[in-house]
């Protein structure tokens, strides 16, 4: 049975835009992709501030895999585009986080949905409010709109760019 995923993606090190469109390229395999946001710069959060601002987005994909298999694939596209965990929150060429899957709830030790801090990131908030306003936080029975406009204006920088990703494998 097919659910609709939302997947953030982010980009800080070397060339952000070519790596988001591979990371598109490889997402692509997993489902069929139905939206892609803009593109957003945002300052890093939770991090070092010294690290490069970041390149996000967010991809609505219609899948079949189940939530630990979804994860399974993500980590292996970071790991195929040269992500390497050496610290963390470090610096990456590809980060690719499963925001919401369906309604489902999950919690385990090696994956949260919907993301534990979905509602503090205006980096992920602002993309998906783009294509999926209407989107429900299964937990907190709020629309991702509802959880943006709740944020308070110092949550981190971000700023939509003109432009999207295109995807090339």
């Amino acid at each position: 049975m097919k659910k609709t995923v939302y997947l953030s993606l982010g980009s800080n090190t070397g060339d952000r835009v070519a790596n988001l469109c591979k990371a598109l390229g490889h997402v692509e395999k997993l489902g069929k992709i139905i939206a892609v946001s803009s593109l957003y710069e945002t300052e890093p959060v939770e991090v070092d501030r010294a690290q490069p601002w970041f390149l996000n987005c967010v991809v609505a994909l219609e899948t079949e895999l189940m939530p630990r298999q979804l994860l399974s694939c993500t980590l292996g596209i970071e790991q195929a585009l040269g992500r390497r965990r050496l610290e963390k929150k470090g610096p990456r060429t590809i980060d690719i986080d499963i925001v919401l899957f369906g309604n489902a709830i999950v919690r385990s030790p090696e994956l949260t949905i919907p993301h534990p801090a979905l509602q503090q990131r205006r980096f992920v908030l602002e993309p998906l409010t783009e294509i999926a306003p209407e989107a429900r936080h299964p937990v907190l029975k709020r629309t991702v709109r509802q959880l943006l406009e709740s944020l308070p204006p110092c949550s981190g920088s971000v700023r939509r760019l003109t432009g999207s990703v295109t995807q090339s494998g």
